[in-house]
């Protein structure tokens, strides 16, 4: 699952990184609470000309919706099964995308039932996997996308049962579509070695919260 991340790269670096054409709509960085149904920074690929990153909503809108509250909402699709899920099968043949990021939040339970985040990372931006949906009418149209998740590795299983999908760079333009067939192999758990995770304070737990002191490590 993630239900929460962060995002410190400036745009025209992101923009650098993924090859991409920066659209003039995309929301600010950084943001160290980024949190579901609002405006997230994607890539999208295109085979015979450039990359573009654009803004999405964070919560995947499929087409029978009437209104964006008439269902579940889709932050995460599961690997194991978007290829079948009405929702996400035409979204994961067709409309694959990556989501930067530069770590996100998990939560712990203790034995009173108190929530306790941890922050994940890599030692650089992640690519996490995602798919996306364009949703409602023509005036009121919205871009949606859900990031795709698998099953933890034993690293981050410490600290929950399950983790987004994080795309290698090499494999960027295979997610993206620009390089055939065999999206679907990349659709599992990262390496061991790839994320490290620490606990933080308890201010994240709140949608409210901001500021570089929200991935801050304390004491356990």
């Amino acid at each position: 699952m993630c239900g929460r991340f962060a995002i410190t790269l400036p745009t025209d670096a992101m923009a650098q990184l993924f090859s991409a054409v920066p659209a003039n709509n995309l929301p600010a960085v950084p943001n160290y609470n980024v949190c579901p149904t609002t405006q997230v920074h994607v890539v999208l690929g295109a085979a015979e000309t450039e990359r573009r990153l654009v803004s999405m909503r964070w919560g995947f809108l499929p087409k029978w919706y009437k209104s964006p509250t008439d269902g579940p909402l889709l932050i995460n699709a599961r690997a194991e099964t978007i290829a079948e899920k009405p929702a996400f099968r035409t979204a994961c043949r067709e409309r694959r995308c990556l989501i930067p990021v530069t770590g996100f939040y998990e939560w712990t339970k203790d034995d009173d039932g108190t929530r306790w985040p941890w922050y994940i990372h890599g030692a650089e931006t992640l690519a996490l996997a995602g798919v996306w949906q364009e949703w409602g009418p023509e005036e009121a149209r919205q871009v949606t996308c859900a990031i795709v998740t698998t099953g933890a590795n034993q690293t981050m299983s410490q600290v929950h049962h399950r983790m987004p999908v994080v795309i290698d760079e090499g494999d960027w333009g295979l997610w993206l579509g620009e390089q055939g067939h065999g999206a679907a192999t990349l659709m599992k758990a990262a390496e061991e070695d790839l994320l490290s995770f620490h606990q933080v304070d308890r201010a994240v737990n709140s949608n409210r919260a901001s500021g570089a002191e929200l991935i801050n490590p304390i004491e356990a």
